[in-house]
Formats: structure tokens, C-alpha cells, sequence
């Protein structure tokens, strides 16, 4: 009598491997589905952190709201904070201390200033503005996020559904 060889036949190993694929072919699309939903979850995070951040520049240097995006961070690895480089928000989601726009989390993040006021305290270069808006855009619709956010310094977040920048006149956040 012959020994039968011990292993797996061709047959059992293509069944293991179409039932991987089964499983992976269901559980991908829930993990990028978590994935976005993590990065709205985000957007709206760093938008709530922007307002608080420009309601407390307000309150700390008396020149309005910050001129910039990049004046409520300012330059990474600054350490003294001042009214041009205020050191309330991350670098990262200040844009380096540079423009008016950053991107953090699948998300693209537009800081967009109102008129200057017109007289600026002593120890700021720029004048700070009388209000702003901020909105919040995926990278890639669909894939990073699906909704779009906005907020200006009544504090309400607003959203629109299909990714594209949402106004004053979107529906706002629950």
C-alpha cells in the first residue's frame, strides 16, 4: 500500500482563495466608507478648532479676526507667540504660518478674510478683519469625504452633501 502524500490539493487551495477574495471584496468598500466618515469627522473637528482659534485671537490681541489662515499658527517651530504669529492652531492646519489655505485629513481647508479694520493695535503689522469664512473640501469627492463644510464667526457649521463648498445659505450642521 502507498503512502498518500499529506498537503493540499489545487481544488482546496482555490477554494481558500476565492473565500479571501469574498471576504475582502465585502469588507473594502466598509472600510473606505470608515475611512471618510473619519475625515468628515475630522473637517468638522478643525473647523470648530479655527473658530475657537479666531474668537480667541480676537480676544487676545484686539485686532478683529486673524488677517490669515497662517497667522493663527505661524511658522512651524515658532515658540514666541504674537499678533502676526499667534501659535493657536497646529502648523499643519495653519498652513506653516503662509496664505490662506492648509490641508489636513483628506480635506482642503480655505480661510477666506473679510474688509481690514481700520485701526490695528500698535504691536500688529497687519491690520486684523472685521469677519471671515472658512470652508472645508475633500481632496477627492467620494473617496477622502463626501461632504463639504463651511463656518464664519457666528460659530455654525454648514454642510452640503455633495462635496462642493457650502455657503451661508447651506443647511447647517446637527
Amino acid at each position: 500500500m502507498r503512502d498518500r502524500e499529506q498537503g493540499f490539493t489545487l481544488i482546496e487551495m482555490l477554494i481558500v482563495v476565492a473565500i479571501i477574495l469574498i471576504i475582502a471584496a465585502i469588507a473594502i468598500p466598509n472600510l473606505l466608507r470608515s475611512k471618510m466618515a473619519a475625515n468628515e469627522a475630522s473637517a468638522v473637528g478643525s473647523l470648530r478648532t479655527l473658530v475657537t482659534a479666531s474668537v480667541s485671537y480676537s480676544a487676545i490681541y484686539g485686532n478683529g479676526f486673524p488677517p490669515s489662515l497662517g497667522t493663527m499658527s505661524g511658522p512651524a517651530g515658532a515658540v514666541n507667540a504674537t499678533c502676526n504669529n499667534a501659535l493657536l492652531v497646529d502648523p499643519l492646519l495653519g498652513s506653516n504660518g503662509a496664505g490662506n489655505t492648509s490641508q489636513k485629513s483628506g480635506y482642503n481647508f480655505t480661510y477666506v478674510p473679510g474688509a481690514p479694520i481700520s485701526t490695528p493695535p500698535p504691536s500688529c503689522t497687519t491690520p486684523g478683519v472685521n469677519s471671515y469664512t472658512i470652508g472645508a473640501v475633500p481632496v477627492i469627492i467620494g473617496a477622502s469625504g463626501q461632504r463639504g463644510f463651511f463656518a464664519d464667526p457666528s460659530g455654525v457649521l454648514r454642510f452640503t452633501t455633495d462635496g462642493s463648498m457650502p455657503t451661508i445659505a447651506s443647511p447647517p450642521l446637527q
